[in-house]
């Protein structure tokens, strides 16, 4: 179960993985049989593999990423996470505010994430509050 100091080194290594566009990185951040829910109407990404190979295709287009994580909220092996993107997609500024919430197994491995996120043209800051 992981705790606060345990779940913010956890998001910042994802984060860290997302702006280098490292999926190999991203998946070793996952235990081998994790689910990987990156939009509740489509169908999860299982493994290791299969969450890497979604990661390539979902970073492979972004530049200039501004990414900024607020601060968690850990209950148990349960954490949710805001965070807020900035970047340029196939030539397009846009924005992409989300939330994660994560399950983590016994051994500090993220087993479940699940997100919700929102596009949005042009570069937009988070609202008064965001994050904390």
């Amino acid at each position: 179960m992981p705790e606060r100091d345990a779940a913010r080194r956890w998001i910042d290594a994802y984060a860290d993985a997302w702006r280098r566009k490292d999926d190999r990185a991203v998946a070793e951040l996952f235990n081998e049989n994790a689910v990987y829910r990156e939009h509740p109407l489509r169908n999860p990404h299982i493994g290791r593999e299969t969450i890497s190979s979604y990661w390539r295709w979902a970073v492979g287009t972004q530049e200039h990423l501004d990414l900024r994580f607020g601060e968690p909220i850990v209950d148990g092996d349960r954490v949710a996470v805001e965070w807020w993107a900035t970047m340029v997609d196939n030539g397009i500024e846009r924005t992409l505010p989300g939330i994660l919430f994560l399950r983590f197994d016994p051994a500090g491995r993220c087993e479940e994430l699940r997100e919700a996120w929102f596009w949005l043209d042009g570069r937009h800051e988070p609202p008064p509050g965001w994050g904390t």
